[in-house]
């Protein structure tokens, strides 16, 4: 005899038809993982603020990263510092999208972003 609670998961009865009351549970455990997510906001003010930024990514954080500074500063640099982001992430099977003029969004490879 089966039970269907949730989604796909199903209960069965044991084969031998003892009668203490046990019953075996039978469920395949999702690709989704448990547990907390982080979400940081930094700040790119300089090139030099990547290094930081990257190292909150591979810890499993969602950055939103305000760009404006580097913006305002120098465009150059601002390119260069974008590449070396979104070649880190892909590189980690990560996600990045920007989000108006101002802001980028990076995430680890557990999280995507929705277009």
């Amino acid at each position: 005899m089966r039970f269907k609670l949730f989604g796909n998961d199903t209960f069965e009865e044991p084969i031998d038809d003892h009668e203490d009351g046990w019953v075996e549970v039978n469920v395949e455990h999702s690709n989704t993982p448990i547990g907390k997510l982080g979400i940081s906001i930094e700040h790119l003010n300089e090139f030099a603020d990547t290094e930081k930024v990257l190292k909150h990514v591979r810890k499993g954080n969602v950055i939103f990263l305000k760009i404006k500074g580097l913006r305002e500063k120098d465009i150059g640099e601002l390119k260069r510092a974008v590449e070396k982001l979104k070649k880190a992430i892909i590189a980690n099977n990560g996600d990045i999208a920007g989000v108006e003029q101002d802001w980028l969004i990076l995430t680890p490879a557990v999280v995507s972003v929705d277009r």
